[in-house]
């Protein structure tokens, strides 16, 4: 790859990883579309390094306080607010475990390709449209029920078809179960970070089991660039959400299915 296709593919991961219009989608297309070589396996393990750094970064305090109130609480019948909310999380991110062995190659073969990924965007953006405008949004994070979680973590399952985005699909699940817009991006970040951990060491295990010569420059800028775009990511959608809600997500995925859907068959 050229130091630009490395800037760019960079930046798009950082910001499409948390936004609700799907950083797997947006990695495949310049090689659908503009014909840009395959970045390679070492490159995607960057860009997810640079992305969960920023996210456990904006995050710190969040897991710190989960986590001791996980191993303090965590197995013990006196749950707190932030013991039970630990154990949502790793409840919801069980199916995606579950999912993403069971279907990883299936998907490889089958639905990495320009036209699921525009089916999936025009598809589930409008679910995530119906969802940001139908739901009550009454409820906080803390609010949510192992149910709720359960939920949650079958709709981020579903995000192993491209184009469906993990954090679209997410924040979706929580908007229909009556999660005010911050509580489901907060959620859905927090549900990121050990989907994202696991996905990185299973794609660096497989690395370290190919000859290919590594790139190290083209990884450092990877994750630099990944993560500085995914931080301002975080720190804008979470600033901005209860504003200006999910609509303009939801044109941009319209679009972007429509515009591939023309391109595919014009």
């Amino acid at each position: 790859m050229t130091l630009f296709e490395i800037i760019i593919l960079a930046i798009i991961q950082g910001l499409t990883e948390f936004l609700p219009i799907s950083s797997s989608a947006h990695l495949i297309l310049p090689s659908e579309v503009l014909g840009w070589n395959d970045q390679g396996l070492a490159y995607d393990v960057a860009v997810h390094v640079g992305s969960l750094l920023a996210v456990m970064l904006y995050f710190r305090a969040d897991i710190l306080r989960l986590t001791g109130a996980w191993f303090s609480h965590g197995l013990s019948s006196n749950q707190t607010q932030d013991s039970r909310l630990a154990w949502w999380i790793i409840i919801g991110t069980i199916p995606a475990v579950i999912l993403g062995f069971a279907f990883k190659d299936i998907i490889e073969i089958y639905a990495r390709s320009a036209l699921v990924i525009a089916i999936t965007t025009i598809g589930f953006g409008l679910l995530l449209w119906y969802a940001d405008t139908k739901a009550t949004q009454l409820k906080t994070v803390h609010q949510i029920t192992w149910r709720n979680a359960i939920f949650i973590g079958l709709a981020q399952a579903i995000a192993i078809i491209p184009g469906t985005s993990r954090s679209g699909i997410t924040m979706t699940a929580g908007l229909m179960i009556g999660l005010n817009r911050e509580s489901a991006a907060r959620f859905s970040f927090l549900l990121s970070i050990p989907v994202i951990l696991g996905a990185g060491l299973l794609a660096t295990l497989d690395l370290l089991q190919t000859p290919n010569a590594v790139d190290w420059n083209a990884l450092l800028f990877g994750a630099a660039f990944s993560f500085v775009s995914a931080y301002a990511c975080i720190y804008l959608f979470l600033a901005w959400i209860s504003k200006i809600g999910m609509l303009p997500f939801v044109i941009y995925r319209l679009i972007l299915g429509t515009a591939l859907l023309i391109f595919i068959f014009i």
